[in-house]
């Protein structure tokens, strides 16, 4: 016992602006700059690209909001792996954990690196995606790539040194792109073109595939529904990552208020931002415009028209430091998972050991690596695709099991209750399984492999399971 006192513990010191700033900074990295581009192929109008958009940012609301429920009922570290593992078994809550280390969180810190990258170039030619350093003949090694590898390692090394050194630039990086969107969608819709505007929303309401060559293609009714899906694929991707404040309860001062604020609160100022951005684009780019953005890169094109040559250099950087920030979020959270998988027996034993600064070292490290290693697939739609199935999957069975949980534990204290139950909860429910049956459909190329990912899991789990000597029980310290 003697001992045990003298091991590092999760420290209580994170309070609701710092929860807040790590639900908003991990959901604004690089998706609003990138995917509207996309969307607008798919969807082929202005009105569809907000109804995607407001979609979205309900589905994101009303999951956050089902959250703050367990995150009540749950006040440690691990968040959503906790809840799964507390609704269902121990089983379910692996192959999330397990999700979530092989696909979700280290593809989400690729996905962002390699958009860093993407910016980076923009500025830096030398370090572009087309400036291939080795060529394997099985794989190709841009200078993109090692730059996405080479932040992901600088964010993990400043993280490994202490809560402190991630929350200071947590809050650092998410306040300064916060108040620079701001500032792109005001100076946006000051310089709005009453002509782009009228010939965006003419004829707003019309569903078709927008080609790059300015035609369209109608689409059939259940073709539609396909393309809605794919469309959010991107908007999904750019709004995810908000449940990163439930990975670190065990850090916070007071998790059973604080973590359900900070969804809240979080979660409402990036959907405003997100809807409000989309609009200021259609004020100042033609729909043909925003869907052949060079490499989809729309919030330059936008900011070319609003600042000129100066203003895309500025909203560059921007975006670099959005992207950076967003990085150091889901690297701070993501190590929490895995940490208390550890410590319940269900991932590499050495996972569950803090460093002398009381931080998860050993799972930040092999988090890296993986994350290192998706980003040599380089293929940021590929990334998306993959990421958005997994993580809605999961979202819906979380969501599910407030309603099992409300037989099953009736008289659980639950200082929040689930906002709109139980109609919100089920239509969030509904929406998610269309969304992913459609995406199965429509997008079986990274869908099929990332349920293949997850199922996976299960010999997995068995097998660890049967070569484990003894149980070891769950953490008191978080």
């Amino acid at each position: 016992m003697k001992e045990d006192l003298k091991q590092p513990h999760l420290k209580h010191e994170l309070g609701l602006l710092d929860g807040t700033m790590l639900v908003a900074g991990s959901m604004i990295g690089s998706g609003i700059f990138i995917v509207s581009a996309d969307i607008t192929r798919n969807v082929g109008s202005a009105g569809w690209l907000i109804v995607v958009w407001l979609i979205t940012g309900f589905m994101t609301l009303t999951a956050a909001l089902s959250y703050g429920e367990l995150s009540g009922m749950f006040p440690k570290a691990g968040g959503q792996y906790v809840y799964l593992k507390e609704i269902y078994n121990k089983l379910m809550g692996f192959l999330y954990g397990w999700s979530f280390f092989a696909v979700i969180q280290t593809g989400t810190i690729a996905a962002v690196g390699v958009a860093f990258s993407k910016f980076t170039a923009y500025l830096i030619p030398a370090v572009s995606e087309d400036n291939i350093l080795f060529n394997l003949g099985f794989i190709k090694i841009s200078a993109a790539q090692i730059v996405s590898i080479g932040v992901i390692i600088l964010l993990t090394f400043i993280n490994t040194r202490g809560v402190k050194s991630g929350k200071i630039i947590q809050t650092t990086f998410t306040l300064t792109k916060i108040l620079s969107l701001f500032g792109l969608i005001i100076f946006g819709f000051w310089a709005l073109n009453n002509n782009t505007w009228h010939l965006n929303w003419s004829n707003a309401w019309t569903l078709h595939k927008l080609n790059t060559d300015g035609s369209f293609v109608e689409y059939t009714t259940v073709a539609a529904l396909g393309a809605i899906a794919a469309s959010m694929v991107g908007s999904i991707f750019s709004s995810d990552s908000w449940n990163s404040v439930t990975f670190i309860a065990g850090e916070m001062k007071n998790p059973k208020r604080d973590v359900a604020l900070s969804l809240f609160l979080g979660t409402m100022i990036v959907t405003l931002i997100y809807v409000a951005a989309n609009v200021m684009y259609t004020a100042v780019l033609p729909l043909h415009d925003i869907a052949t953005a060079d490499k989809d890169r729309v919030a330059v094109s936008a900011s070319h028209v609003i600042f000129g040559n100066g203003g895309t250099i500025v909203i560059a950087v921007m975006i670099m430091i959005s992207t950076f920030g967003c990085n150091n979020g889901l690297i701070f959270a993501g190590a929490r998972v895995y940490y208390t998988m550890a410590k319940d027996g269900l991932f590499f034993k050495k996972t569950g050991t803090l460093n002398k600064f009381s931080v998860p070292e050993f799972g930040l490290w092999i988090q890296a690596l993986v994350a290192s290693i998706l980003c040599l697939s380089g293929k940021y739609g590929d990334l998306l695709d993959m990421i958005s199935f997994v993580v809605v999957l999961f979202y819906v069975l979380t969501i599910i099991g407030i309603y099992k949980l409300r037989i099953t534990r009736p008289d659980a204290e639950r200082p929040y209750k689930a906002f709109g139950y139980p109609v919100l909860p089920a239509i969030y429910i509904v929406m998610g399984i269309a969304f992913c049956i459609l995406l199965i459909i429509y997008k079986p190329n990274f869908t099929w492999p990332g349920l293949g990912i997850v199922l996976l899991g299960i010999p997995i789990y068995y097998f660890s399971q049967r070569n484990s000597k003894d149980e070891v029980p769950a953490t008191t310290d978080n």
